[in-house]
């Protein structure tokens, strides 16, 4: 007889975190790469504005966040293995840690944007920066959610379910795959 924490891995309609994560993940993807494809029709029309605007971007806090995420990842990932052999403890500190990470990202977001806020570098400056605002803060947004997953799952580490675990890892790992989008073409390509 299977654990009731056992799933079936192996079937397309039952993937980690379940197949409704799964399509709440490719729907954000979707809406990312659709303001991605939007953005870069955009520079098109003024590729001199849009590059000299990503140069007021500073590239070594967007590196900075980036390591956060994906360390963050890194750590998540790691709880995730924990719990299935049922080290809840272990698994527990490492989503802290993975918290953390994403907790550093809202930090030094928050410094950037206000970096952007005292240049005047505001959501109404240009094209650019409207799409650097609605981007970064609707990737923000998805992130202090991600936190408060996180945060209940811990909390409630050895009551929950691996769909749960998984499905919240999943999230999680969305957000660091939505950043590793936004990061290189709002600071490095443009």
């Amino acid at each position: 007889m299977e654990n009731s924490n056992t799933i079936n891995y192996k079937n397309f309609y039952y993937p980690p975190g379940g197949i409704l994560m799964w399509i709440i993940i490719f729907l954000e993807l979707m809406t990312f790469g659709m303001a991605l494809v939007a953005l870069a029709f955009s520079s098109k029309d003024n590729p001199q504005l849009f590059h000299e605007s990503s140069l007021h971007l500073n590239t070594t806090l967007g590196t900075i966040n980036t390591i956060f995420l994906l360390s963050s990842g890194f750590f998540v990932a790691n709880a995730v293995q924990n719990y299935k052999t049922s080290n809840f403890d272990k698994a527990a500190f490492q989503f802290k840690i993975g918290m953390l990470g994403g907790l550093l990202f809202i930090a030094l977001k928050s410094v950037e944007y206000y970096i952007k806020i005292e240049a005047g570098y505001l959501l109404d400056t240009n094209t650019f920066f409207a799409f650097y605002w609605l981007l970064t803060g609707f990737h923000v947004l998805h992130v202090i959610v991600g936190l408060v997953i996180l945060f209940i799952i811990n909390r409630n580490i050895t009551k929950t379910t691996i769909q749960d675990v998984d499905a919240a890892a999943a999230f999680w790992h969305m957000c660091d795959l939505i950043w590793l989008l936004l990061f290189p073409v709002l600071y490095l390509i443009l």
